[in-house]
């Protein structure tokens, strides 16, 4: 199991890192829902190998059998190794690819809330969003917000892919 796990977590662990710098690199000049619904997919097509991992363990390790929990556990494990690579990236993006990342992001939102919200609670929302501005500027914060939005993710899949390929064996008549 461990082999499959490190395999399956480091093919998930590139393909997040790999699809996140194209995405940002490439999709710059795009608007950022557009950026964001790329990264979500990113990471949808990246934990796939969750699914692919859990059946070659079942398949090929396990001699075709495997229980829902050693099934959602191999998702977890798998997940996790591709979380811990994409909240260090994300760390790295923020710290030295492009440092001026948040004050951007956060000016881009103050402009969008500006024009969908009366004046009212506009001013409601800005001192909520300034009153958050240093703790989501905080390095340790991004990583365990993008850490824990693939681990989220992930489990779901894991659930998916533990409920699908669960194969009890034959029982003897």
């Amino acid at each position: 199991m461990k082999k499959v796990v490190i395999k399956y977590g480091l093919l998930s662990a590139a393909s997040i890192c790999v699809l996140a710098l194209a995405g940002w690199f490439l999709g710059k000049s795009l608007d950022y829902s557009i950026q964001e619904v790329i990264g979500y997919a990113g990471m949808i097509i990246s934990l796939l190998f969750v699914f692919f991992g859990i059946k070659f363990y079942r398949d090929n390790e396990n001699g075709g059998i495997v229980s829902f929990g050693k099934a959602l556990l191999i998702g977890i494990l798998i997940t996790l190794i591709a979380a811990l690579a994409f909240g260090i990236l994300d760390v790295i993006y923020i710290k030295y690819i492009n440092p001026d990342f948040m004050a951007e992001y956060y000016a881009h939102y103050i402009q969008e809330i500006k024009n969908t919200l009366p004046e009212a609670e506009f001013k409601i929302e800005l001192a909520k969003l300034e009153s958050q501005k240093e703790l989501f500027s905080n390095i340790f914060m991004n990583f365990f917000l993008m850490f824990a939005t693939v681990l989220i993710i992930g489990f779901i899949i894991s659930l998916i892919s533990a409920v699908l390929l669960q194969r009890k064996p034959a029982a003897d008549n």
